[in-house]
């Protein structure tokens, strides 16, 4: 395998900075709950020794086909991470040094028009991680509510104007299914720079792909799932690409809080970087998609 034409197709995000901090234990077990292109899961690997192991895991059935990694020590699971303590459980690990989480969509996802992530081309809507799943964005746009479209796209796309989004929405699906990304797109004409438009698709594709996909609800169970299958001392690093996440992962690590989940009496992590980590100018020019990268770290608390 030629890992450098590998990694020209994807390039793994705040890779030195998540993995420097990740480690504590070279001879540990680690988990990258989101193995994507590899790129995490390789480099975490060079830094351990022969007797650590990782276990990898993603609910993209592509994802697992491009694997490229030969290593006994590496073990690879089609799985959503939610599904976490079940695998570990059935490999009879109890406890884990660290874990990473990548939470965005991968290059190679965005970039192939059959799979409806991205609103530069026009196909299917579809947006599933998980191919295997029966709920698209196709069902969110024609089967959805009006109260539910509301609260997808002011929760997950953060818009001030849900109302009229979904307003249109509903207007569209009453004459014919919304089934493209042309037939969503078309509903709307973004007033002003293409720099205005680009942020408003983008938004828009955002709150549909995280509804499909279950994505918060997935995210806030791993951070509880976390606090119990971290060793004390183990880390867990959070690379996210929207304020929303970013945000659960900054008051989960902060103030021990989920909201409306769970407020812990003792903090069960302690941040390790006050501030978040962002890419260096050099990675956004070399891999433009980085730019709203987010990364934090936290270190599990030794309750005493």
């Amino acid at each position: 395998m030629d890992f450098k034409h590998h990694f020209s197709h994807h390039k793994p995000v705040l890779l030195k900075e998540s993995i420097k901090n990740l480690i504590t234990d070279k001879n540990g077990i680690y988990v990258d709950a989101t193995f994507g292109g590899g790129g995490h899961s390789y480099a975490i690997l060079k830094k351990l020794n022969k007797g650590a192991t990782l276990i990898a895991l993603d609910q993209d059935k592509e994802s697992i086909k491009r694997n490229f990694i030969k290593d006994k020590r590496f073990h690879l699971f089609h799985n959503n991470f939610i599904h976490i303590r079940d695998i570990l459980n059935k490999n009879r690990i109890e406890k884990v040094s660290g874990i990473l989480a990548d939470l965005g969509i991968s290059s190679l996802q965005i970039d192939n028009p059959t799979r409806g992530f991205s609103n530069q081309f026009n196909c299917i809507l579809d947006m599933r991680m998980n191919q295997e799943s029966s709920y698209s964005a196709q069902n969110v746009l024609n089967e959805c509510s009006k109260k539910e479209l509301f609260h997808i796209f002011h929760e997950y796309g953060e818009f001030k104007n849900a109302k009229k989004i979904a307003e249109k929405i509903l207007k569209k699906r009453f004459k014919k299914n919304i089934t493209t990304t042309l037939d969503l797109i078309s509903l709307f004409i973004i007033k002003g720079s293409f720099k205005k438009r680009k942020r408003f698709l983008a938004r828009l594709f955002q709150s549909i792909r995280i509804k499909v996909n279950n994505e918060i609800n997935i995210f806030k169970n791993l951070l509880l799932e976390s606090s119990k299958m971290i060793l004390p001392g183990g880390r867990i690093a959070v690379i996210s690409y929207h304020s929303i996440e970013d945000r659960i992962a900054k008051y989960f690590f902060k103030k021990g809080i989920l909201i409306n989940k769970m407020n812990f009496e003792i903090l069960p992590f302690r941040m390790i970087h006050k501030k978040v980590i962002k890419p260096t100018l050099k990675e956004i020019i070399n891999n433009p998609r980085s730019r709203s990268a987010r990364l934090r770290i936290a270190e599990k608390v030794n309750k005493k």
